[in-house]
């Protein structure tokens, strides 16, 4: 059955808040909850959290009074949202739980966007940033072991396997290198300008957390790796925000914003399993459909186009959580040596990653390294959790 949002009524504004009883959410239960609810709690609070940080910086270059109000309207209720869906999570988790959620919602959601991709060069893009990922969650699998005594797939599950894949000291390029070509937006499929703005939301979180919980640790190696991938994490938003055409005016981008949370909190409530969680996707998908409607008012007044000009005439099918095991099993067999020169891929170290290398390192193992090495030393072996049988690529193969 067909959905196109800018054709169904939403809850009209000035019925969107909420009080505090209602804003009281339950959450999800962390022995017993759907390791794929806790990665779409993850994904929708990135989202929120891009739709706020997009509204407050386009209030910044908007002299219009009453604009600057609508914007403030909505995103007041946008920041409602946010705390409903984030607060889903439970307490009980440690920073390290959620941390492996974060890369778990990195490698599932990114894995999926790059297999539905249209564009080849965008669909190499996400092929790219998502080996790196996976092997941010074999580091954080390993510190987790080492500093808590426990083991990964009691929040994977067995859903995302655990191995290395690109080696994350590797993921140290000069920042000119991060840079990618942008979609054309008079060209680009609408799925295209979702996908990128998805990544690109769910990227931007994460190094907003790191940014802010890695010094809470006051293990040294902790402290080190948060630091190490904190920075990664920052050329993947470059990576991923380079994508979006920056001629896109203001009242595009919020419209695609706007028509993007229609379409996630839209997928999410058909994917959900747990019956609490469907329900705050499906109210707040009746509040972006509204706020979908008035950034579509803003956009033929302001850009004179109408909406139907850039956007699907119906919502694509549902992003969805799954394993994708097989998948990046072929990535780390035939890319796993991939870097980047200038906007494009190679697949041999070339003089400024070599300089940049030699830079950040100053000749010393990075933490990603040393955290593997300090966990077999502690542990008596390094972590994995690869269920599918040994790794793609022989000489990262687990020795026993």
């Amino acid at each position: 059955m067909t959905f196109n949002p800018l054709q169904e009524r939403g809850i009209p504004l000035d019925k969107q808040l909420r009080n505090w009883r209602e804003l009281n959410v339950t959450p999800t239960d962390p022995d017993h909850a759907d390791p794929y609810t806790r990665c779409r709690i993850i994904t929708m609070n990135g989202i929120e959290v891009e739709a706020i940080m997009f509204s407050h910086h386009l209030a910044r270059h908007c002299p219009d009074v009453e604009l600057k109000q609508q914007l403030a309207r909505v995103r007041y209720i946008e920041a409602q949202q946010q705390k409903a869906v984030n607060w889903l999570l439970p307490g009980l988790a440690s920073v390290l739980e959620t941390t492996l959620a974060y890369e778990q919602v990195a490698v599932d959601l990114t894995a999926w966007v790059a297999r539905m991709e249209p564009d080849a060069y965008l669909k190499q893009a996400y092929e790219f940033g998502v080996l790196e990922d996976f092997d941010h969650l074999y580091r954080y699998a390993n510190l987790y072991e080492m500093i808590e005594h426990r083991k990964a797939e009691k929040i994977v599950d067995q859903l995302t396997e655990v191995m290395p894949g690109r080696p994350t000291y590797l993921h140290h390029r000069n920042p000119v290198d991060n840079v990618r070509e942008p979609y054309d937006r008079n060209s680009a499929a609408p799925i295209s300008k979702l996908h990128a703005l998805t990544i690109m939301s769910a990227e931007q979180q994460t190094m907003n957390f790191y940014m802010n919980v890695g010094p809470m640790y006051m293990e040294p190696i902790a402290r080190q790796l948060y630091q190490e991938i904190g920075l990664i994490e920052e050329e993947h938003v470059t990576h991923y925000e380079s994508l979006v055409d920056p001629g896109e005016s203001w009242w595009e981008m919020l419209l695609n914003h706007e028509y993007n949370e229609c379409y996630l909190y839209h997928s999410f409530m058909e994917t959900e399993s747990d019956p609490k969680v469907k329900n705050i996707w499906e109210l707040h998908l009746n509040m972006e459909l509204e706020h979908l409607r008035l950034a579509a008012e803003l956009f033929k007044r302001h850009d004179g186009r109408d909406p139907e000009q850039v956007l699907a005439p119906e919502l694509p099918a549902p992003v969805t959580f799954e394993p994708n095991k097989a998948y990046l099993r072929e990535l780390i067999s035939t890319q796993i040596d991939y870097t980047t020169l200038g906007t494009g891929y190679v697949q041999e170290a070339h003089e400024r990653f070599e300089k940049m290398q030699e830079a950040i390192m100053g000749g010393e193992k990075a933490p990603s390294e040393r955290v593997i090495d300090d966990n077999r030393a502690r542990s008596g072996h390094e972590y994995r959790l690869q269920t599918d049988g040994e790794h793609p690529v022989h000489s990262l193969a687990y020795n026993r």
